[in-house]
């Protein structure tokens, strides 16, 4: 039985002990560790850069997934791959060449990643699906952590598994935005890869247990 990827939230960790959370990550069954970076133009708030990152990849283990939650990305890609970036996302809605953007990605040796807004269809990435490597769905709407879980994900993420199948594509769905042990089962039923998890993680009585809660969550499928 395949299990999941997990990649812990880093915007939800303690910052007046991030070496700490870094170390518990590290021990951790956790696959990533999920970065967030907010311009608080394309979302409503500001969070990290590259000297965050730069410093995490000291110390972090884990391979690093990126989200850019910011305008005009293709400015900071070679950046953010020279700060650590293992998996780059781009915003389907910022990027109006998403192709070149993509393909530049993977250039720069880093995984191709596309995230999509609670509101943007599936549809739209067609024609380049030979470019992606991990879709990313937001399951809350983008730029604060701690939101409630958006019940239509579930048929957005059968929906792209469908799409994903047709065109024989073997890029990864991720999600991200109030993913918890409560509906991990039933996004993985639906053909969910990833499960990003923030507050379920860095705020839980022992966050190592939860992170292997959520790792071995498909055991717990109903057949």
């Amino acid at each position: 039985m395949i299990q999941p990827l997990i990649a812990p939230s880093l915007l939800a960790a303690d910052f007046a002990n991030i070496q700490r959370d870094l170390e518990m990550v590290n021990r951790s069954e956790a696959d990533y560790l999920h970065f967030d970076v907010m311009d608080g133009v394309f979302v409503p708030n500001i969070s990290f850069g590259f000297p965050l990152l730069k410093a995490v990849k000291q110390y972090c283990q884990k391979p690093i997934d990126v989200h850019l939650m910011i305008t005009d990305p293709d400015r900071y890609l070679d950046e953010f791959a020279k700060g650590g970036a293992d998996t780059i996302h781009v915003h389907y809605e910022t990027c109006p060449h998403l192709h070149r953007t993509l393909t530049r990605i993977r250039e720069l040796g880093c995984k191709a990643g596309v995230a999509l807004n609670p509101h943007t269809p599936v549809s739209g990435l067609v024609d380049v699906l030979e470019q992606i490597d991990v879709i990313l769905i937001m399951s809350v709407n983008p730029g604060f952590g701690g939101q409630s879980f958006i019940p239509h994900t579930l048929s957005k993420i059968a929906d792209l598994k469908q799409l994903l199948v047709a065109n024989q594509c073997s890029a990864l769905i991720e999600v991200d935005g109030g993913v918890s042990l409560s509906n991990a089962h039933a996004l993985l039923n639906v053909g969910a890869d990833m499960l990003v998890a923030g507050n379920s993680v860095f705020g839980a009585v022992d966050p190592l247990d939860a992170i292997y809660q959520l790792k071995n969550s498909r055991q717990q499928l109903v057949a």
